[in-house]
């Protein structure tokens, strides 16, 4: 499955021999963080983790409006990170690989220690502060 970039006005792309617009790898990269920039689309992949789970409930735990959350939703499914089924009248969605889940992990273990860095350098300055007076 291939995953369509839109190329950037100004930016130079060819087109490769299979009709397909080429851009920098790492101009596919920005793309695709980019589109990973929301919180609520970031929450929903949190969610999706522990499984598949029907629209009603993500609606619960990301406390959104109904069209907000939907249209976070269009933009991971057209990204092809999430699948959405049906059944009946309910809309599950799920990751569509596992992939997401670990980008996750590591993102949290990165936080985590850029997080601890700082409370290490907040705590080096409160005490400097505190021999300085």
């Amino acid at each position: 499955m291939g995953v369509a970039f839109r190329v950037p006005r100004g930016w130079a792309s060819e087109v490769g021999s299979r009709g397909v617009v080429s851009v920098p790898l790492y101009q596919a990269k920005a793309d695709f963080f980019r589109m990973l920039g929301h919180p609520v689309r970031i929450r929903v992949l949190e969610l999706l983790q522990d499984g598949p789970t029907p629209v009603r409930d993500l609606l619960a735990a990301t406390r959104t409006e109904a069209s907000g959350l939907s249209q976070q939703l269009a933009v991971l499914r057209r990204s092809g990170i999430v699948t959405a089924t049906r059944d009946g009248s309910t809309v599950i969605y799920e990751l569509a690989g596992g992939d997401v889940a670990d980008l996750l992990r590591a993102a949290r273990r990165i936080l985590t220690e850029v997080l601890s860095g700082q409370n290490e350098l907040l705590a080096e300055l409160r005490e400097a502060e505190g021999t300085a007076r």
